[in-house]
């Protein structure tokens, strides 16, 4: 398993928090962290690396 953290990213650009995730590999991540962009984007890690940046939608 690999270590991930999906980072909310808040209206002012600032990390609100973050959700650890462990996944087989990115695409489990991404589409674990798909679901956490609820009005505001994400930002996938592992590690020191930047898997995906999931922008939130205007409807």
């Amino acid at each position: 398993m690999i270590e991930y953290r999906a980072y909310i990213v808040g209206h002012d650009g600032h990390f609100n928090g973050f959700e650890p995730l462990a996944c087989v590999d990115d695409s489990e991540a991404i589409e674990r962290a798909k679901r956490l962009v609820d009005g505001h984007d994400v930002e996938l890690w592992s590690g020191a690396r930047l898997v995906i940046v999931l922008k939130h939608k205007f409807e």
